[in-house]
C-alpha cells in the first residue's frame, strides 16, 4: 500500500501570523491540499499560538467534516491539560503525542519511555476511548516501538529529522537501516508506523524504497517551501508521487 500524505499546516500559519492579516488562509491552503489528493491535515497547536491557533483547529475540523468526509485530521502536541481539553472538544481522527517543551521551535526528540511511560498510559487510554488513533513520537532507536506498544499506542511516528539532514550516501544508508529496524520492531509489536520531520522530494524516494510499509508521512516545512515553486496542487502531487501514488 502507498504511504498516506498528511499535510502539516504549521508553516502556513506561521507565515500568516507575520502580519495582522487573515491570509494566507490556513483552511484555504488545507482545502487546496486535500483537493490535490492529500489524505489528511496535521496541526501542532502550541500554547503561545505562534503558528496554529486554537481557532484554526476548530475551523479545520469543520472543513473536513463539511467538505472532505474520509480525510483525516491529525493533531500533534504535548498532552498537558490545555491540549487534552482541546482534543476532547475537537475529537480528531488521530492524536500524535510529542514530548515538546513549550519553548521548542519544533519537535526534535521522541519520548523517553522509562521516565514517561506511566504518565502516557492513562492519557492514551482516554484518547482511544474517545475514538482517536494514538501515535507516539519516537526516536529511531531500539525498543522505542515496543515500548510505545506496551503503553497502548496504535502507531509510532519516527522522528526523521536526523535522516533528513544527511548528505553522505554511507550515512544515509546506515540511518535507513536504523529506521527499518524500528519499523520491523513495530510490526512485531502489532502497531503501525508514521514518519515525519525534514522529509523532502529529494530524500523521500530512498526512505520509501527501504521502508515501503510506512502508513503515513506528515510533511510541512519542505512541502510548504515547494508550494512556492510548484503551487499547492503541484507540490502535493509531487509528494504523493514520491510516496508511491
Amino acid at each position: 500500500m502507498p504511504t498516506n500524505l498528511s499535510v502539516n499546516l504549521n508553516a502556513v500559519a506561521m507565515l500568516r501570523n507575520r502580519r495582522d492579516l487573515p491570509w494566507p488562509s490556513v483552511t484555504g491552503i488545507g482545502a487546496l491540499a486535500l483537493q490535490a489528493g492529500a489524505h489528511g491535515l496535521t496541526v501542532h497547536p502550541r500554547p503561545d499560538e505562534r503558528h496554529i491557533r486554537a481557532s484554526d483547529v476548530f475551523d479545520l475540523k469543520a472543513l473536513i467534516e463539511r467538505d472532505w468526509a474520509g480525510k483525516e485530521f491529525n493533531i500533534e502536541g504535548y498532552p498537558d491539560e490545555r491540549f487534552m481539553g482541546l482534543i476532547r472538544e475537537v475529537r480528531p481522527h488521530q492524536v500524535t503525542l510529542v514530548p515538546d517543551d513549550p519553548s521548542q521551535a519544533t519537535s526534535d526528540h521522541g519520548w523517553a519511555f522509562e521516565a514517561d511511560g506511566a504518565f502516557l498510559k492513562p492519557l492514551i487510554q482516554e484518547l482511544k476511548e474517545g475514538g482517536a488513533r494514538v501515535s507516539l513520537f519516537v526516536d529511531a532507536a531500539p525498543m522505542a516501538a515496543k515500548m510505545a506498544a506496551d503503553v497502548g499506542a496504535d502507531r509510532v511516528e519516527i522522528y526523521t529529522g536526523p535522516y533528513g539532514v544527511l548528505t553522505a550516501p554511507s550515512d544515509i544508508s546506515r540511518m535507513l537501516d536504523v529506521i527499518q529496524a524500528v519499523f520491523d520492531e513495530a510490526c512485531a509489536a502489532g502497531i503501525e508506523v508514521n514518519a515525519g520531520h525534514d522529509l523532502t522530494l529529494d530524500n523521500l524516494p530512498a526512505l520509501m524504497a527501504k521502508v515501503p510499509g510506512i502508513a503515513e508521512c506528515s510533511i510541512g516545512h519542505g512541502l510548504t517551501a515547494d508550494c512556492l515553486l510548484f503551487g499547492v496542487e503541484g507540490a502535493v502531487q509531487r509528494y504523493l508521487a514520491a510516496l508511491g501514488h
